[in-house]
């Protein structure tokens, strides 16, 4: 995973003259983040063993010196992470934890930061067509004016559920950490995705998918002190299941995870869960975590060829899966 080495052209960067904040300041709270996952890990086939985005120092009350956000899959197993500033030092890093509800990502720099953080902001006061500022590591040079376009569910296809995500554009060609700044210079989102969206008349318009700020205030604490949220673990399939058609299908499977060793199938059609049917991602992740906490059995209904089966998955905990980050 890597970024191309192109700035952002100087008709879509922010003018500081348009802000009510130092511009460049902020900016300097956005470090680069690299990590390296070895070749074995859960994730690495997925995600690849070299990850590269970005981070932002973010500071309050009671957090530690050198604290840096990320969106979590640029850590998830990581053996190494490095962060760079934008005046080419470059920390190591330890990745403090992961939640893989909001996805949101803590790293905690082994060295001196010494740099500006940003306050966290509240995401929930910022009204859809609101001007912001999209920030990767590297400056004003990749820093896009954004706005606020919508606020909706997102579901994504690898068992992940925001009830409210954020959507900007126009959208950073490097999304992965970047830092979404509110209109007072704080902080309000964390960039997860890029996504493409049609008109119906050839035309296409990408946008980021942002994780909200609001999502991480009740679990900061826990996250810190315990690397985990306290929250019980979710029921995990280890499937990918995509929208199509009007259903779902499964497009692929985890290596060794609970839907796989059901002798669930990629192209498998699901159509129900217990008794439920389901044709919607959404509908079925709800579905799954109501069922029970990670070890309980579910039913899928699944069409394949021209036969209908019901499938019995034990489920796991996601985590049971994956590296735990090592100690520095």
């Amino acid at each position: 995973m890597s970024e191309p080495d192109l700035d952002i052209p100087l008709n879509l960067q922010p003018d500081p003259d348009d802000l009510a904040y130092d511009l460049d300041t902020a900016l300097r709270a956005v470090v680069g983040l690299r990590a390296t996952v070895p070749a074995d890990a859960f994730t690495a086939e997925t995600l690849g063993t070299e990850r590269i985005g970005s981070g932002v120092a973010i500071r309050g009350p009671g957090l530690p010196d050198g604290l840096v956000l990320t969106i979590g899959y640029l850590i998830t197993e990581a053996e190494t992470v490095w962060l760079t500033t934008n005046d080419a030092r470059v920390l190591p890093g330890h990745a403090l934890a992961y939640d893989q509800a909001t996805g949101f990502g803590l790293v905690l720099a082994l060295g001196r930061l010494d740099l500006p953080a940003l306050e966290l902001g509240d995401s929930d006061a910022v009204a859809v067509s609101t001007t912001l500022v999209m920030a990767a590591a590297g400056g004003r040079a990749r820093a896009v004016e954004t706005k606020l376009v919508g606020r909706q569910e997102f579901a994504g296809y690898w068992e992940y559920l925001l009830d409210e995500a954020l959507f900007v554009a126009p959208a950073h060609p490097f999304w992965s950490g970047s830092a979404l700044i509110g209109p007072d210079g704080r902080l309000i989102g964390i960039g997860s995705l890029i996504l493409q969206q049609g008109d119906g008349a050839g035309h296409r318009a990408d946008m980021n998918m942002v994780v909200p700020i609001a999502l991480l205030r009740p679990i900061l604490e826990p996250m810190l002190t315990t690397g985990s949220t306290g929250l019980p673990p979710r029921p995990w399939l280890g499937i990918f299941v995509m929208e199509s058609d009007g259903g779902l299908v499964v497009g692929g499977l985890a290596d060794g995870g609970p839907a796989e060793r059901a002798g669930i199938r990629a192209g498998d059609r699901i159509t129900g869960f217990g008794d439920e049917e389901v044709s919607e991602v959404a509908t079925l992740w709800r579905l799954l975590w109501l069922a029970g906490p990670p070890g309980v059995q579910v039913r899928l209904q699944v069409a394949r060829d021209d036969a209908t089966l019901s499938v019995r998955v034990t489920t796991s905990e996601r985590s049971r899966f994956l590296r735990t980050p090592l100690m520095h």
